[in-house]
This record gives structure tokens, C-alpha cells and sequence, in this order.
């Protein structure tokens, strides 16, 4: 077999490329979005409201446990207000939104109050769609085995 020669180097002799500091990466600019969607879960215990663009990427988001609502408080009409007021200010003010289509989901007392919330914010809403998932018994059961 053939010998190997093993190489060791000290600090001082290490290349410096290894040692220089790394460069940090520059920050992205905030992103102007002109349209985008709100989905409102609202549910009988929290309302969650997140501002995404048209392809789904959340601008901001929050909910009525984030704004200090506790307990029963939650599921409120109110707390679904403020929720939502805070989510569309964030995103009209880092992204510059200015028409949403609104798609609400759930079965809580926070729909209409959240909806509601943004028109007074200022910001135009295009089209409200309910996605509620309806259950429908399933689909029919495979028959049974015959001898």
C-alpha cells in the first residue's frame, strides 16, 4: 500500500479566505401589494384573520387571543372587530393593500364583525366567499363480500 501523507496546519498558516468574517445578506424591501385576500376562521371559541397576496403568502395575521382577549372573550363579535383591524392596518401599511377578496370560513360569532371591520379600515372589498366545509355523510360503503 501505497503511504499517505497527512497534512496539519496551525492558525497562522490557514488560508484566509477560511477566517475573513462572512458578508450579511441585504434585507429584502417590504413588497408593494396593490390586491390580495382575507381569510377569517371563525370559530365559537377565537376568530384568526390573515392577509395573504393572490398567491397565499400571509402579509400579516392575527387573532382574538393575540390582542389580549381571554376566555369566552374570545369568541366575541367584538374581539373578531379588533382582530381584524389590526391585521388589514398592518398590511396597509407595510404592503400598501387596497382591495381584498374576503373569504370567510367557520361558524362563530366573528364573521360578520370581521367583515365588517375591513370596510373601516379603508380598504375596498372585491368578492365574499363562504368556504365552510359542509359534511355530506361520506361516500357510499363498499358492498358486502359474496361467498
Amino acid at each position: 500500500m501505497a503511504e499517505e501523507e497527512i497534512k496539519t496546519t496551525t492558525a497562522a498558516e490557514a488560508p484566509a479566505e477560511a477566517t475573513a468574517p462572512k458578508a450579511k445578506a441585504a434585507k429584502k424591501g417590504k413588497r408593494i401589494v396593490n390586491a390580495g385576500a382575507v381569510h377569517i376562521q371563525a370559530t365559537f371559541n377565537n376568530t384568526i384573520i390573515s392577509v395573504t397576496d393572490k398567491k397565499g403568502e400571509v402579509l400579516s395575521a392575527s387573532s382574538a387571543g393575540a390582542n389580549g382577549f381571554r376566555g369566552s372573550k374570545k369568541g366575541t363579535a367584538f374581539a373578531a372587530g379588533v382582530a381584524a383591524e389590526k391585521a388589514l392596518e398592518i398590511a396597509k401599511k407595510n404592503h400598501a393593500l387596497n382591495s381584498v377578496d374576503v373569504y370567510v370560513s367557520g361558524i362563530g360569532l366573528g364573521r360578520d364583525a370581521a367583515i365588517r371591520a375591513v370596510s373601516t379600515v379603508g380598504i375596498k372589498i372585491d368578492s365574499i366567499t363562504d368556504v365552510t366545509p359542509i359534511a355530506h355523510g361520506g361516500v357510499r360503503p363498499k358492498g358486502e363480500r359474496k361467498p
